[in-house]
């Protein structure tokens, strides 16, 4: 919403106040040369009671001084005027022409503002010239421009993932349903199994529903719960449900659990190591190995999980922290959310530490987190 102006524009008052300043000089120049006036005029000696033809007019000597004066005075008043109207006028066209010029990159910025939409963020003031002021200020609306497109783009790739993610289940729940309906011979073991696989879609989405809740919440907000956290602990906690999945699977699983304190929020540093172990258990393979390792250095505390498990493109790495990536295939796993990395990322970052991924030669992934440690 655009707010009415109140009053004269900058261009306006910019040239108003040069003009009254100009103004004000040209008064006191002018009341100088009025004042001055008077003893710059020289009268010869004349006997008394001479007459003296001044402009036409006689004038007795006495008073041929004074006459003089008026005269010297009126000349200097009435030609200052003229020169003092004179200036103000090309005061104010001056002051109006080169304003209009300087602030032009102002009005530039304010035309793409008005004319910029979620479809036209494309657009720039890219201006040339001095690198004064109102450059930088254009350089810096170019810049914020920059970051709002590429954060646009990434929320419409964002919801048209999500899109995708949460149409599959949905699309499993209403073939069941209309298959089903459809079958008059319907049995109990046929709706049992139904409904067994309308549980696990529904189940798939609200995992997804959660995850995208989770991810809006760090990254649109402050961290709501603040207090001390020891990463090992939160690795324990975080390992409890996952401990007979790994076996199941013939995993072995090796813990190097220092002391990491750190501060922050322990449900999501809980999710952080929740999501790594997760990832590192379900997309191993069986009979592979987990490697789980917490520490604290003069800076920063860390934790380190590393697994076996299929081979990673070590140059598509820094892609498994987007969003609904999953070991490097985009949207076409049938298990998890794809979300994983990217809430670790967003929750690390929300802490103020940082968090990188390398592929292990012959199969696997090691993130790595980073957070400030606790003083």
């Amino acid at each position: 919403m655009t707010h009415p102006r109140r009053g004269p524009g900058l261009r306006a008052r910019i040239t108003l106040l040069a003009t009254a300043l100009v103004a004000l000089v040209s008064v006191l120049l002018l009341w100088l040369a009025w004042a001055l006036a008077s003893g710059a005029v020289t009268v010869p000696s004349l006997p008394a009671g001479t007459t003296v033809l001044v402009d036409g007019v006689p004038v007795k000597a006495e008073k041929l001084a004074e006459v003089l004066r008026d005269q010297a005075r009126t000349r200097v008043l009435v030609a200052g005027s003229i020169a003092f109207v004179c200036v103000l006028v090309a005061t104010a066209l001056l002051a109006w022409t080169f304003t209009g010029r300087m602030l032009k990159p102002l009005r530039d910025v304010t035309g793409t503002a008005r004319r910029l939409s979620a479809e036209s963020l494309g657009e720039r003031i890219a201006l040339r010239g001095p690198r004064d002021e109102v450059a930088e200020l254009a350089d810096t609306f170019d810049a914020m421009l920059d970051r709002l497109q590429a954060t646009f783009a990434a929320q419409r790739q964002f919801v048209a993932n999500a899109s995708h993610e949460l149409r599959t289940p949905l699309s499993v729940i209403r073939t069941e349903l209309d298959v089903t309906l459809a079958d008059p011979n319907a049995d109990a073991d046929e709706l049992r199994r139904m409904a067994g696989v309308v549980r696990a879609a529904t189940l798939r989405a609200g995992q997804l529903v959660e995850a995208l809740l989770l991810l809006a919440r760090t990254d649109g907000m402050g961290l709501a719960v603040v207090e001390p956290v020891d990463l090992a602990a939160v690795v324990g906690s975080a390992w409890r449900p996952l401990g007979q999945d790994a076996a199941g699977r013939g995993l072995s699983v090796t813990f190097n659990d220092l002391p990491a304190p750190v501060r922050g929020d322990p449900a999501l540093l809980e999710r952080v190591a929740g999501n790594l172990l997760e990832n590192a258990v379900r997309h191993n393979v069986d009979g592979g190995w987990i490697e789980v390792w917490t520490g604290a250095g003069p800076e920063w505390s860390s934790l380190r999980v590393a697994s076996s498990g299929a081979a990673v493109d070590p140059e598509r790495v820094d892609e498994l922290f987007e969003s609904f990536r999953r070991g490097g295939v985009d949207r076409t796993a049938h298990t998890g959310t794809g979300l994983g990395l990217s809430i670790v990322k967003a929750v690390v970052l929300a802490h103020r530490g940082m968090v990188g991924a390398e592929a292990v030669p012959g199969g696997g992934l090691t993130v790595t987190v980073h957070l400030p440690v606790a003083r």
